[in-house]
């Protein structure tokens, strides 16, 4: 079936800001139909440090995908990272009135809305509630008790915290660019989206999104998202020790990155040089490869060891949490040739390279299926997945009210069917809408 509803996914980075205009094609895979970006020149480790200048981005990136598309944009769905991301594990438990009644979605909602109420640090706020395993009663490691029977339902869960100020900044630069918010999600979740297959979720996986501010981990493991971190380190960093460490402008240096840097110094010979032009006259300026990569290769090599820390702390050496799928890197930062070996050398794990592009359609630009816009398909598929549920969830609903009419058991069940997908759509849901709310109240 072909769907003609379009969603938008808005990346608002440190280096760049995406707008991905997309809707799913007949055989499911997402048709790019327009692309903007701009500079993000008021977003600094992925957080909004000037208001005005990111507006201007989002309202550039827009303006482009709009003109490439000739569809109007109205809502987002947008991502946050940002190094106030943090994480924590909880398990949390409720006692049930009825043992004798099987256990159903309103039950996993009164436990997660219970998670939701936990006193965070000043000016935090709980951005997702994601449950891990659950136990009923005394019995352990059950992955869905809806449909069981049990007095105690208790679950460990994966809470991701943020900074109130910092998200709610990035809503209100969305609105005053006059776009909706449909949407926010952790950007490392939609990167794992877009570039992770779900065998490599149950294996075991840790996605490392290297970007301009800040690196993301998301590590799964038996398809559950097990752990997530933001690293205040990103590709620029590199550019910037370049800078110093050759005295050239960051322009200069951002091009040597890319042309010609590599994360291995044992690569280049001595007698490798490039010369950049000198400022207003000046003598222009050698700098050997050599050189350059080592510049490179000290920082890469601090960057991966704080990944690996996180990586290490979720519990990859022990026997129960092995990442037997290694490490997928993505993001622009990955693009860094001989950053996979790096990887792999320091962390002794497999690492590939994650590509957006066994979602989107065949005959889809080869710019699109670069690790620098996985974010951007995640998101976008963020978005159409929502716009499905809304369908699902409007069918049932209409399901169930001529159902109900005849009074029959099937009434009940889509009742049942309604409820999963109002459940499935509350976690986040929840607050997106407080966030909208919020910003309308502030006009």
């Amino acid at each position: 079936m072909e769907n003609n509803k379009i969603a938008v996914g808005l990346d608002i980075g440190t280096t760049k800001i995406v707008a991905m205009i997309g809707r799913k094609n007949e055989y499911d895979k997402i048709e790019v139909v327009g692309i903007g970006k701009a500079k993000s020149l008021g977003v600094k480790r992925g957080v909004v440090s000037n208001i005005t200048q990111t507006i201007q981005s989002i309202q550039q990136a827009v303006d482009e995908a709009e003109s490439v598309s000739g569809v109007k944009i109205e809502e987002v769905v947008v991502g946050i990272a940002g190094q106030h991301i943090r994480s924590l594990h909880h398990s949390d438990y409720i006692t049930r009135s009825n043992a004798d009644e099987v256990i159903d979605e309103n039950d996993i909602d009164n436990l997660v809305n219970q998670v939701h109420k936990l006193v965070m640090l000043p000016g935090e706020e709980i951005i997702h509630v994601l449950p891990q395993e659950f136990k009923v009663d005394s019995q352990a490691d059950i992955k869905e008790p809806i449909g069981m029977y049990g007095g105690r339902l208790e679950a460990n869960f994966h809470v991701v915290v943020g900074q109130v100020s910092s998200i709610r900044n990035i809503g209100r630069c969305v609105k005053s660019a006059a776009l909706d918010l449909s949407e926010i999600t952790l950007e490392p979740l939609a990167s794992a989206s877009a570039v992770l297959s779900q065998e490599e979720k149950e294996a075991g996986v840790a996605l490392i999104d290297i970007g301009g501010g800040t690196t993301d981990l998301a590590i799964f493991k038996d398809g559950i998202i097990r752990h997530t971190a933001v690293i205040p380190f990103g590709g620029n960093v590199i550019t910037d020790d370049i800078k110093e460490g050759c005295s050239i402008i960051e322009k200069q240096a951002e091009l040597l990155k890319i042309k010609f840097g590599s994360a291995w110094p044992g690569e280049n010979k001595e007698t490798e040089i490039v010369s950049i032009p000198g400022l207003r006259g000046r003598e222009p300026k050698e700098i050997t490869l050599k050189n350059l990569s080592k510049i490179i290769h000290a920082r890469v090599q601090e960057i991966i060891e704080h990944v690996y820390l996180e990586i290490k702390n979720y519990g990859h050496e022990t026997a129960k949490g092995k990442l037997i799928a290694g490490i997928v890197l993505t993001g622009g930062g990955s693009q860094l040739k001989h950053l996979r070996q790096l990887v792999e050398y320091i962390t002794g794990m497999d690492a590939r390279i994650g590509f957006p592009n066994e979602h989107l359609a065949g005959d889809s630009d080869e710019a699109l299926s670069s690790p620098s816009y996985a974010t951007a398909v995640g998101l976008l598929m963020e978005g159409l997945e929502k716009d499905i549920k809304e369908d699902e969830f409007d069918q049932t609903n209409e399901g169930a009210a001529d159902e109900n009419q005849d009074g029959s058991l099937q009434g009940a069940k889509s009742g049942g069917e309604e409820k999963t997908t109002l459940q499935k759509k509350t976690f986040f849901e929840k607050f997106t809408e407080g966030l909208k709310d919020f910003l309308d109240n502030a006009e």
